[in-house]
């Protein structure tokens, strides 16, 4: 008898503790499962932070105009230092703005009344400063520059023939001294664009100027009439609506523009000679070249640096 009840007690022991740790494995398991659900949620906070990207452009030596008018009713520029504030600029944000999911600043610019002069198109476009908020100090191709970008053109509209339409988005702008504006006579100091990148149905399209008359000299050489058109030269990438980058490097006599530091088209020759006498600045972002009633266009610029 007395042995029976040893074995039932020795039992009900053994279950005792079987059962104890079992409930201590739940236990271990239920916390490490709270573990690992803690884990992944932590992850997916960090994967959602990554998500959230700013472009790689310092502002503070560019200047923007927009596509929208002043109180005066010119073309609504804004220049360091209020620039680095763009994104908290009310007026500013239709047409300049950051996409934070793709790491750009959006340049948006549609027709409007708010046009430079001498040009019937509007723009969302930045234009360099070599000394912040001073338009007069400018450099010259002896000096040199290069520019580059990264960019791509996420929207633009067509035509009626289904064609889409231009955008400019890179320019080297010319610049009259004072004193060659006051030598040919004119009231501003405003010179040709020696350089012009077009996004043109998918493909980077570039156009230069060339002197009409050779032989010209001081002061005829200074007007902006004795300078044309070349024929143009287009890339053989087509680009789309992808993203890509674009230099432009500049030196006495001589300008070369790299797609995607595979392609390059190199200007050397009497006309690039010729124009070291202009001041330069470079230009970027989003010169939509059309009128149409309800076309606009957007370029993204993922970043953009410029060295002298």
């Amino acid at each position: 008898m007395k042995n029976i009840q040893k074995i039932i007690l020795l039992f009900i022991v053994m279950m005792f503790l079987s059962v104890n740790a079992t409930s201590q494995n739940e236990k271990s398991s239920v916390t490490d499962s709270n573990v690992k659900v803690e884990k992944k949620t932590k992850k997916k906070k960090k994967k959602r932070r990554k998500k959230v990207r700013l472009p790689a452009i310092d502002l503070s030596h560019w200047k923007v105009t927009l596509p929208i008018s002043n109180e005066q009713g010119k073309p609504y520029e804004i220049s360091p230092p209020q620039i680095n504030d763009f994104a908290t600029n009310e007026i500013a944000k239709p047409y300049m703005y950051i996409d934070s999911t793709k790491g750009t600043i959006v340049f948006h610019a549609m027709p409007t009344s708010s046009t430079t002069k001498n040009t019937k198109y509007s723009r969302s476009e930045l234009r360099e400063q070599m000394v912040p908020g001073e338009n007069n100090v400018n450099w010259t191709f002896e000096q040199g520059g290069i520019m580059k970008g990264k960019l791509s053109v996420a929207e633009v509209t067509k035509d009626k023939d289904g064609k889409y339409h231009r955008v400019i988005i890179m320019q080297i702008h010319g610049r009259l001294t004072n004193e060659q504006r006051d030598l040919i006579g004119e009231d501003d100091n405003n010179a040709p664009p020696m350089l012009k990148i077009y996004w043109d149905k998918g493909k980077i399209r570039v156009k230069t100027k060339v002197l009409k008359n050779l032989n010209a000299t001081v002061p005829e050489i200074l007007h902006e009439d004795a300078w044309d058109n070349d024929v143009g030269f287009n890339f053989e990438e087509e680009v789309g609506f992808n993203k890509f980058t674009l230099e432009v490097r500049v030196s006495e006599g001589k300008m070369v523009i790299v797609l995607n530091d595979t392609e390059y088209k190199v200007y050397k020759s009497v006309h690039m000679r010729k124009w070291g006498i202009f001041e330069n600045y470079f230009k970027a972002g989003n010169y939509f070249q059309s009128r149409d009633k309800g076309s606009s266009a957007k370029v993204n610029y993922y970043n953009l640096e410029v060295s002298h």
